[in-house]
Formats: structure tokens, sequence, C-alpha cells
């Protein structure tokens, strides 16, 4: 029905490339704009996760308190600069008001539809054989705790997904070192999820990019869009600072960098950019499961190659600023949990920071605006970019095909009320 158009996705992060791939597999001609090498970035950084376990979105009740209280600490792992930008308040007012348990609530089973979609379209890509042999491990993941308070809490967390199908299991201390036999944790036990999965980003995005090349979609690098032009209800160009293009169909899929080219459109898009930071460890650790350390809310990954030790939320606008503080403060959180495990000084100096696009209730953006009939906006996914980018990918491609969706996307929608 509405097969065969030329489409731009503006964007080459997981979210971008998974667009491209499912549109060009669907028989659209597509070109994909990025301001970078495709080489950094959020979907380089992030843990590897495939999470429907996470169905608590960011926005949760005390979030803002925490903020609060952690603005003047710039090494806690819930950061927020203060400043006086009125999008930065703008949005923060709106977290606050979606902040509520009814909101959270709300939301938990349309974050596990989607993150089961994608974790199901990732196997699909794997089983494919398109990016050749990847990883997707499947030990789970274990959420360590070393405080009762942070046990109940995710015990809480593990009786709400059980009435949605996703099982958690507590594993208590000797239980944890018989899992993870070689690791000497300083833990008092875990909740292990095994409908989780990991990866390792860096691969995948390679492979991604080489595979849609051999396809035949015009991936354009070091591209940034400077301006988009709009015309009944249409976008008609998109200008960056080499050419100027025309399609049908234009995707948003800039990730923290959508609302910048939203306002060329005069569309409010409330985001602002979280950035994490990550330490790869080339050296043995014997870490073989995937785990996420509670207290300190840092994600320990053993990816090919290397383990991943990520974490961080910092709200200081767009800038890739990496502050040394932060970069301690999950080295010395990691350190507490394993012990005799240090993370070497080169590991540190190496460490590397992107940023995720947050959303004010922590559900992304997917959809086309009322008023610009041409246009798909995919972005906001938080700290589940990595995590929901084929399902994106997939939806985007099913509304500009006009195919029947795979899941629900109401709850998405980009001119959503806060």
């Amino acid at each position: 029905m509405g097969k065969n158009k030329s489409v731009i996705v503006v964007g080459g992060g997981i979210v971008g490339l998974s667009t491209a791939y499912f549109l060009q597999k669907a028989g659209h001609r597509v070109t994909v704009l990025e301001k970078s090498d495709i080489s950094s970035g959020a979907s380089f950084v992030n843990a590897g996760y495939l999470t429907p376990s996470h169905i608590v979105s960011l926005a949760s009740p005390g979030m803002i308190t925490k903020g609060l209280k952690y603005m003047f600490n710039s090494s806690s792992p819930f950061y927020m600069k203060p400043r006086l930008d009125p999008d930065f308040i703008r949005w923060a007012w709106y977290f606050k008001k979606s902040a509520t348990q009814t909101k959270v609530e709300r939301s938990m089973s349309v974050i596990r539809d989607i993150n089961l979609l994608s974790r199901e379209l990732y196997e699909g890509i794997q089983a494919s054989g398109d990016l050749g042999d990847f990883q997707i491990g499947n030990q789970g993941l274990m959420m360590v705790y070393q405080t009762e308070k942070a046990r109940d809490h995710e015990m809480e967390v593990v009786e709400k997904a059980a009435k949605m199908g996703l099982v958690g299991k507590h594993l208590s201390k000797s239980a944890l070192k018989k899992i993870e036999p070689n690791v000497d944790f300083n833990a008092e036990g875990a909740i292990l999820w095994e409908c989780d999965r990991h990866t390792t980003p860096p691969i995948i995005m390679k492979r991604m990019v080489e595979y849609l090349e051999k396809a035949g979609v015009d991936i354009h690098k070091n591209e940034g869009v400077t301006d988009v032009s709009l015309s009944n209800g249409k976008v008609t160009g998109i200008t960056t600072e080499k050419a100027s293009y025309k399609a049908d169909e234009v995707v948003f899929a800039a990730g923290s960098w959508t609302s910048e080219l939203s306002k060329k459109l005069s569309l409010k898009l409330p985001l602002q950019a979280g950035k994490g930071y990550r330490i790869n460890v080339e050296e043995p650790t014997n870490i073989t499961i995937p785990a996420i350390l509670m207290e300190k809310k840092i994600a320990v990954t053993p990816m090919e190659g290397f383990t991943r030790f990520a974490g961080t939320m910092e709200f200081s606008g767009i800038n890739h600023t990496i502050r040394k503080e932060r970069v301690e403060a999950i080295a010395r959180g990691v350190e507490t949990y394993y012990n005799g495990l240090q993370i070497p000084e080169e590991a540190k100096n190496n460490a590397k920071c992107g940023l995720r696009p947050v959303s004010p209730d922590g559900l992304p953006y997917i959809g086309k605006p009322k008023n610009i009939h041409n246009l798909t906006i995919a972005t906001g996914h938080a700290m589940m970019g990595w995590s929901m980018g084929p399902a994106t990918g997939k939806l985007v491609t099913e509304l500009i095909s006009v195919d029947k969706l795979s899941m629900d996307i109401s709850p998405f929608a980009t001119e959503r009320k806060f």
C-alpha cells in the first residue's frame, strides 16, 4: 500500500540505524544523515542490555526530590546541574508531574511490550545472519544489593512484574557465589532476571553500518542538519552542512538533538540529554553475568573482549564534557562490590560519555505530529534506547508503510500532555 517511498532518516544511532534496517527490508529507498562519523555517542557507550525487566520508568515518584538533593553533588548517580534554561525548567516540571504512582503503573505494561518486541527483533536480526555472528548473552541480569532497603525495593518490582509474566528470582549470598564462582562479591544477594539479555554495542553498530551500506542505504556521515523546510504541512527539504535533500518521508531519530531539530518546525518536544559514562576494562575480571550494582546505580556487562562498567544520569545540557569525579565515582563504586577488583588508571582515562534522550515521563516519542504529515519522530528512550532500538525501527517502518502496527503506539504520542 505505502511501499517504495524515499525516506530520510536523521540520526545514525541504534534507533536511526534500526529504522533504516527495517525500512530497506520493506522496500523503501533510505538515506541516513548523521552529524558524527558513527563511532561514538550513546549507542556506543551503553550497557548493551535488552531489559524487559526494567518496567519502572525513570520518572518514578521521588526522583525529582533525589535530583534536588544531588543537585550540588556532581559525583552523585543522578545529577541535575542547576541552570536557568527555560526548556530544562519546563521539562523538570513535566517530569515532576509524570512521577506519580498511577502514571508509572500505567506505563509498566507498555515498557514491557516494547522491550519484548525488541528482544524478539534482535534475535531475528541475529538469526538472519545479516550482521554476521554477534553475541546475545542469555544469562539474564542480576540486581546486586548490599542493603535490605535495596533488596526490598527490587522485590516490590518482582511482585509487579510477576503479574505481567516476568519472573525475578531471589539469590541469597551463597546462591550468588554459586552462579558467579570466580567473583568475590561484597554483597548480600541479588535478584536475577532471566528474561533479560546482553550484547556488545560497538560490534553491532559497526556491523549494522556495513550491512546497510551493502544493502544500498546511503549513509552520509559527518553531515549535521542545518535547516528543515516546511510547506503545507509537509517537510519539503532537509539542508545539511554539505548538501540539500528531498524525500517522501522524513524520520527524526537524532537522539538528544531531536528537540533542536523539532524547533526548526515549531514543534515543542520536551527532551533533555541525560549523560551516561562508560569505562571499558580489557584485563580479565572473571565477571560472566551482567549486574546492576543497586545502591550505586552502576551497570556491569561482560562484553566481547572486555568488561564494561557504565552509569550515572547527568542532566547538564548538550555537551560531551567528561567530569573526572563522575568517572572516579563509577570506578570506586565498582570496587566496593567486587573485592579485589581494581579499575586500571588507563581504563579511567579512556572513559567515554554519551547523551541519552530523556522524555519527561520516561517513555519514548514514536509517531507523527498532527500537523506534519510526512514526519515521524523516534526518540526519548532514556536509558533504554539500546533495548528498544529495533522495536522503534520496526514501528516507524510500519507507520511509513501504512502497515498494521506491532503494538499500540498511542502512549508514545509525540504531542502527548504531561
